[in-house]
């Protein structure tokens, strides 16, 4: 990476913004930050539940609806938040975001009840949006396309290097501090990220639009509404709640599985959790690497991408037998197996922004993410009465595999070719 301010333009649109690559990748670098604080807060939750669920006296299925709380208001504000980062000043609008969610985060260790319990994790859902549609429209307006499968996946790989914390960092503070203290610590040391975000970002971060009048705005809902008549976009969508259903089952469940189904100590299975999730991670930028070299190669860009998310995808389905061996550690290997799936989630993103037209990768982007976070609402639910129900988490296992390779259909049959217009 050089010093020299790049302004390229690729063929997903509109030349990048103009600065010094070593700014660009900065950026990046606090867009993975900021992705490690979200799953780091997300997530903790999960990891308290056995805790929380002592204290407070919670059962599987009620379990399910405070593990799906979160994305009641996380899925609803995708939309919005894609169209807010499409038109406003995402320096702003992404710190504000990152503020909203780390007071939510900490305030959580001051809940009084389930409830309360409850509502931050709603309110968490409303800052934590962000994260996906203003971390990819960010990453296409500071890249041409065909070099955004590295930096796609490098800051989403943030997610999965939270979730590797979290199992090391979140065991050992609930273990020695309780779970409340440990949301407060968690939540608040957090807003520090502010200080390099307002340092590296340039004052005005968003893409060159004209201002609409009061009849314009009106039309402009109208129009984003009528997106999903999009075919492409469509594809997306559905490919992606079948992503994210068989994630949000690994997020959300992994650890009160290798609990209560594995025998392991909270401090063990943090370890056994944080595995996982160094595999899934260290993949994203891996795929997306692959991808962009083959790509620069001369292979065919949409089969290359859609072919190494097909491979990611079938790995998927080593998490049935994970369900089913007797051994632990052979369960944690087939698990560790199962998130070769991380290899296709630059790709994920790229493909979509082969798809969107530039100026509106954001709000794509958040329906994506509605979408794929309806899933992350369906998954704790019908995981928790499905254990309840049999007393195993084999079939909900099997299930979410199912569905990951379910989502190769819409990826192959409805989304088309990259760059191509419908």
């Amino acid at each position: 990476m050089g010093d020299s301010p790049q302004s390229v333009s690729g063929p997903g649109g509109a030349a990048p913004l103009a600065m010094s690559s070593v700014r660009r990748w900065s950026i990046v670098i606090l867009l993975f930050t900021a992705s490690l604080i979200n799953y780091l807060d997300r997530a903790t939750v999960s990891i308290a539940l056995p805790l929380i669920s002592k204290d407070l006296h919670l059962g599987p299925a009620t379990e399910g609806v405070l593990l799906s709380a979160f994305f009641w208001s996380y899925a609803l504000m995708q939309v919005p938040i894609g169209w807010c980062s499409d038109r406003l000043n995402l320096r702003w609008l992404y710190a504000g975001a990152f503020v909203l969610w780390s007071l939510a985060q900490g305030l959580t260790g001051l809940a009084a009840g389930l409830t309360a319990l409850m509502l931050f994790r709603i309110l968490l859902g409303v800052g934590e949006s962000i994260y996906l549609p203003g971390g990819s429209k960010i990453v296409s307006l500071l890249f041409p396309l065909e070099e955004r499968g590295l930096p796609s996946g490098l800051f989403d790989f943030g997610t999965r290097t939270g979730l590797l914390l979290e199992g090391i960092l979140i065991p050992y503070l609930l273990v020695h501090y309780g779970w409340r203290k440990t949301f407060l610590v968690v939540g608040f040391l957090a807003l520090v990220w502010l200080i390099p975000w307002l340092a590296a970002t340039p004052p005005l971060m968003r893409a060159e639009r004209a201002a609409l009048s009061p009849a314009g705005r009106r039309l402009e809902v109208t129009r984003v509404l009528k997106l999903l008549r999009s075919r492409n976009l469509l594809g997306i969508c559905l490919g992606f709640f079948c992503f994210d259903y068989y994630w949000y089952l690994l997020v959300l469940w992994l650890p009160n599985y290798l609990v209560t189904v594995r025998g392991f100590t909270i401090l063990k299975a943090g370890v056994f959790y944080a595995l996982p999730f160094l595999v899934f991670g260290l993949c994203q930028p891996l795929g997306g690497w692959i991808a962009d070299r083959l790509v620069r190669a001369g292979f065919d860009k949409t089969r290359t991408r859609k072919g190494i998310v097909t491979f990611a995808f079938l790995t998927g389905l080593l998490l049935i037998p994970a369900a089913r061996v007797e051994s632990a550690n052979a369960a944690v290997a087939l698990i560790m197996g199962a998130c070769l799936v991380g290899l296709s989630t630059g790709n994920l993103l790229v493909i979509l922004h082969g798809a969107a037209p530039p100026s509106d990768v954001g709000v794509w982007t958040g329906y994506e993410n509605f979408f794929g976070n309806v899933a992350g609402i369906l998954a704790p639910l019908i995981t928790g009465y499905t254990v309840a129900r049999t007393g195993s988490y084999a079939p909900a296992f099997a299930l979410s595999a199912l569905v990951l390779v379910a989502g190769l259909i819409a990826y192959w049959f409805i989304v088309g070719d990259l760059g191509r217009p419908e």
